[in-house]
């Protein structure tokens, strides 16, 4: 009896990598392989924005962009952590596919006063009842980016006159010397 089982075992345990082996060929996450019709392009897009969506210090106080060109991805954008800008460039470049990362991220500067405006821009804008929705989201769609007191909102909106309400309420805040308004409509 003793040498049945150790027989099974030694089996068992000699044909566990070619079953792990075959399993992890047939069980590919989905966006691995591109769905019908789609073109490698577009499931090269889909990826690296989900990476960077992804991320876990990707904030509302942050911008991200990127360019995908053939196998080339160009990240653009503004950060508030210096290790955001690095972690972007490590997720794009895990993506399958992609062989060249240019990141062009700016870290934007440390600043007490600055970090004030962020909070008190967020309230502002997300505490205004015909902006809340957007505060609902996992990453809320409107950006607001702050560098040396000048404000800049990123992102989309469903409507303009929701891009208007926002640029009026971050143009009522205190301290802030201007404000542009990037965001779309769509």
């Amino acid at each position: 009896m003793k040498m049945e089982l150790r027989a099974l075992f030694v089996a068992a345990s000699l044909a566990a990598p070619f079953a792990a082996a075959a399993n992890s060929l047939t069980n590919r996450p989905e966006n691995a392989i591109p769905q019908r019709g789609e073109k490698p392009q577009e499931r090269l897009i889909k990826e690296v924005r989900h990476q960077l969506v992804m991320l876990p210090w990707y904030s509302v106080f942050d911008n991200l962009a990127y360019k995908v060109e053939g196998d080339k991805v160009t990240l653009y954008g503004q950060v508030t952590r210096p290790t955001l800008k690095s972690d972007a460039e490590a997720a794009v470049k895990s993506v399958e596919g992609v062989t060249t990362v240019v990141n062009n991220i700016e870290v934007l500067p440390a600043s007490p006063m600055d970090d004030q405006l962020r909070r008190t821009l967020y309230r502002a804008i997300y505490g205004e009842a015909g902006l809340s929705r957007y505060a609902e989201q996992a990453v809320p769609s409107i950006h607001i980016i702050v560098k040396n007191g000048n404000v800049t909102l990123e992102g989309a909106v469903g409507n303009e006159m929701d891009k208007n309400l926002a640029g009026m309420r971050a143009n009522q805040v205190p301290n802030v010397f201007s404000v542009k308004n990037n965001l779309v409509i769509g």
